[in-house]
């Protein structure tokens, strides 16, 4: 763009005429160059910028609108335009003229005060399609920038769901009388809930589902973490038992005590606002006790064989949100051989209908009911349909998680 008002190259084969309007131009502002015919106004032209052509059309040799029709040929309309000047009011000359790429035209003699009104309009056309380019360009290289940031971002969530991934069970617990479900739907890509089923020993296995508040990378990064921890015996890291002295084997933690402890470690931060719920229990199947803690986090539901499903009591605050050095209490229910047990995220009975309604409790525990006579992983995938078609899938507003073990007594 040029600075100052604007550079003018006036065509004109008169010497007279060209000079007038040239001088005139240069004491109110603007550059202007000369060009005798249009073979010179195609040579100046190629050598250097103008914001406009004020073209002659009557010339020997090239005429205007033989010129006109070369400009075009590298210039549009709105690079460089052009005003004709045609000595007599000839509409067809004018109508010529904007066929070939005219973008205005003056009449001969010419009135300087309309000249200068018709310079000054292109021109401020020409500059302000320029400002819109430059704003295209940057909005196009804006656009790269995101779309290549975006791929970033989609790398790194897609490798942070791997992560996550990662931490759910592989495959059920070789555990001896039980059985395994478990389904894990996170409404984006990445989830806040967690859950597992880990073998102790020969005889008891750990069940948890964790719930982190709020969605996206700041919970996964806590559901991530906190799953770290809680890892098989095996892991030095874990939480979940106590060494002991000599050959004897690990001492499993009570689940009190494991929620205790991730209470320590994770405390509440005003900055980050964030807290998980979580239930956590011990099955010993050799006893058919089920001890478990609550932390902000919904009941078990426990479906007797020959009884209807209930919600297994219990209340306790979520994790980093409890005071004391032991906040959680513990309860316990005794399972029977054919019964099932099943841990959930809230995500469930507070799945939103199109009209506002909640999946609810009562639902929950129908489906469960109702699914009695199914495999266990049935009754599971079946449930999880049913949450979303409630909701529709795209509708999901929170993670959905659901662990359920079944007493096989064999």
């Amino acid at each position: 763009m040029t600075a100052g008002l604007g550079s003018v190259l006036v065509v004109d084969d008169d010497p007279n005429n060209r000079d007038l309007l040239s001088r005139r131009l240069r004491r109110l502002g603007y550059e202007a160059e000369v060009g005798h015919d249009g073979q010179h106004a195609l040579a100046l032209i190629g050598e250097r910028s103008f914001d406009v052509v004020l073209l002659d059309v009557m010339m020997p040799g090239l005429d205007g609108f033989e010129t006109l029709t070369i400009l075009r040929q590298h210039h549009s309309a709105t690079d460089l335009p052009v005003i004709m000047a045609t000595a007599k009011d000839d509409s067809e000359d004018v109508i010529h003229a904007l066929g070939l790429g005219a973008n205005d035209y003056v009449t001969k003699p010419l009135d300087f005060p309309v000249v200068v009104a018709r310079i000054q309009t292109q021109i401020s056309l020409k500059r302000a399609v320029e400002q819109v380019k430059q704003l295209e360009r940057r909005l196009a290289e804006r656009n790269l920038e995101l779309e290549s940031a975006n791929a970033r971002m989609s790398r790194d969530l897609r490798a942070a769901a791997r992560i996550q991934e990662a931490l759910l069970p592989r495959s059920s617990p070789d555990v001896p009388g039980l059985g395994f479900a478990w389904a894990f739907r996170p409404c984006d890509e990445l989830a806040g809930d967690g859950l597992s089923a880990i073998k102790l020993d020969d005889h008891r296995v750990a069940l948890y589902v964790l719930d982190v508040s709020g969605h996206g990378v700041a919970s996964s990064l806590m559901s991530v973490s906190v799953g770290r921890l809680l890892t098989p015996p095996s892991d030095a890291s874990s939480i979940l038992v106590r060494p002991r002295e000599g050959s004897n084997p690990p001492e499993p933690f009570s689940p009190g005590d494991v929620a205790a402890q991730l209470n320590r470690l994770f405390p509440f931060e005003i900055s980050t606002e964030q807290y998980f719920t979580l239930v956590y229990g011990v099955l010993d199947t050799s006893t058919g006790e089920f001890r478990y803690t609550l932390a902000g986090h919904p009941g078990p539901i426990h479906l007797p064989k020959d009884a209807k499903p209930r919600v297994l009591p219990g209340r306790g605050y979520p994790i980093g949100l409890a005071d004391g050095p032991r906040p959680y209490n513990e309860w316990t229910v005794q399972l029977s051989a054919g019964d099932r047990l099943y841990l959930y995220s809230d995500g469930i009975p507070e799945a939103v209908g199109p009209e506002g309604n909640p999946f609810g409790t009562e639902r929950l525990l129908g489906l469960i009911e109702s699914g009695r006579p199914e495999p266990l992983c049935a009754v599971v995938n079946d449930l999880v349909a049913e949450v979303e078609a409630w909701s529709g899938v795209s509708s999901v507003r929170d993670d959905v998680s659901v662990l359920a073990v079944e007493i096989r007594g064999d």
